[in-house]
């Protein structure tokens, strides 16, 4: 049995998107399967905008973003699934991933830059919906804001490997959202 928290980085809170679709089935077949899941619903909690280093290194987290980070600590496999805007991940998104990833929690400063790694011991998928195809956010994108979120802040907290589902196409006349779910459901199954 793996312990799963599913991230929900779409940040609109009245729900019933894909990224919601996607992120049900992936669960539902984790639990089905045996897993432990639990969810994290950013759109649904109060996360602020950091405004300066002293307010991350030394400002005291919200409820929400400390139940967030025992959600976390507690897990051994990570999935964020997040719609792509303006290439990158929604800007609430990031700013969960900012509050949530302070130094005592996910990194010790006081090892150097690379040895402080306290969120050592789980991996992670990360799925992205996009409208575009996503050959093309690999081959013109360089698939950066994935590579930034993957190496600048999963890794540097030592969670790898980290894994990604890139969907493509989201809104076309020929999208196979059902094809899409069941290849979630096998995931989610695999707690991959």
């Amino acid at each position: 049995m793996t312990k799963i928290v599913i991230i929900q980085g779409h940040p609109d809170p009245a729900g019933d998107h894909l990224c919601h679709a996607l992120a049900g089935a992936y669960g539902a077949a984790a639990e089905e399967a045996g897993h432990s899941v639990t969810h994290i619903d950013i759109a649904q909690l109060r996360i602020e905008f950091l405004r300066n280093q002293a307010e991350q290194e030394e400002g005291m987290p919200n409820e929400d973003i400390l139940s967030a980070q025992h959600k976390i600590r507690e897990a051994e496999h990570l999935v964020f699934v997040y719609p792509l805007w303006l290439g990158g991940m929604p800007a609430l998104l990031k700013a969960f991933l900012e509050q949530v990833a302070r130094p005592g929690f996910a990194y010790d400063p006081s090892k150097g830059p690379f040895g402080g790694k306290l969120l050592s011991g789980r991996s992670a998928r990360v799925i992205v919906t996009m409208g575009m195809p996503a050959w093309w956010y690999r081959v013109v994108y360089r698939a950066a804001s994935l590579a930034a979120l993957r190496i600048g802040i999963l890794n540097f907290v030592g969670i790898k490997p980290v894994r990604a589902t890139l969907i493509g196409m989201v809104g076309a006349k020929d999208f196979d959202a059902d094809g899409w779910l069941m290849r979630m459901a096998k995931l989610g199954g695999d707690a991959a």
